[in-house]
């Protein structure tokens, strides 16, 4: 049976977590009644300034803004990937919240991070993959996407998607769109980056204008669905033979 995915691609506010809450919110219950998953981009309820203020916008994952995520899910009967600052106590992670249709929560924290990121949070050491509508998927955020050895790792687990979230500059988006594929076409598996867009412009920082173009990519590498760099969702149907016919072609998992 086929499985209806969004990538969510939408703007968010730094440090605005209230407005954040609020779009996450818009956009999911305005899903087509079929979409079984939905992805979202990095720091989508948080943002993401490169200096101590992101502390105060960090949000704890026992909290009423992931409440609200295990509350959506459960009552638009979908699961939700969405990107935040998490505040552990002791220190900060850039996190992504995986919750289930039935509202449990499973929590990756970047294990890769990038430039400003290393000076105020910790990477995560663990990688995490979880059950979802398309089957058991890896999930991985933004600059994960560079390191061939989380690719060929959550390659030997079998995972038949990968859900990453992204916060990839306009400057670089054909690395992000390439790294997809790639990524898609190593593992043979779809893989589901969905990207902010818009512009970071908070003041006392350096302005980022985000490439958008969130992706679906196919287990051949090939594009299956794309956007441009606009305010919109991506809502595609994954069809299981697609990469059941691609296995059996390429055959590394009969090895």
């Amino acid at each position: 049976m086929c499985s209806t995915v969004a990538a969510c691609q939408i703007p968010i506010e730094d440090l605005g977590v209230d407005r954040n809450r609020s779009r996450v919110r818009e956009c999911v219950t305005g899903l087509p009644e079929a979409v079984d998953l939905a992805v979202f981009p990095e720091h989508t309820l948080t943002g993401f300034v490169p200096d101590e203020r992101i502390r105060t916008a960090a949000l704890p994952r026992a909290g009423e803004a992931v409440d609200e995520l295990r509350s959506l899910a459960t009552d638009q009967g979908l699961a939700l990937a969405v990107g935040f600052v998490e505040d552990a106590g002791d220190q900060y992670h850039n996190a992504v919240a995986y919750v289930t249709p039935e509202g449990d929560l499973t929590i990756y924290r970047k294990r890769h991070l990038w430039a400003g990121e290393r000076d105020l949070l910790v990477p995560g050491s663990e990688r995490v993959t979880v059950e979802t509508p398309v089957g058991t998927a890896g999930v991985l955020t933004c600059y994960d996407l560079n390191f061939v050895e989380n690719s060929a790792a959550l390659a030997r687990e079998g995972v038949t998607a990968l859900l990453i979230a992204g916060a990839w500059p306009a400057a670089y988006s054909e690395n992000w769109r390439l790294l997809l594929r790639a990524r898609a076409l190593d593992g043979v598996r779809w893989t589901i980056g969905a990207n902010r867009t818009g512009t970071r412009d908070t003041p006392d920082t350096v302005p980022v204008t985000f490439g958008g173009r969130s992706m679906v990519a196919r287990p051949d590498g090939g594009v299956h669905r794309s956007l441009d760099r606009g305010e919109r969702t991506l809502v595609t149907e994954l069809d299981p033979a697609v990469l059941a016919q691609q296995r059996d072609l390429i055959g590394v998992f009969a090895e």
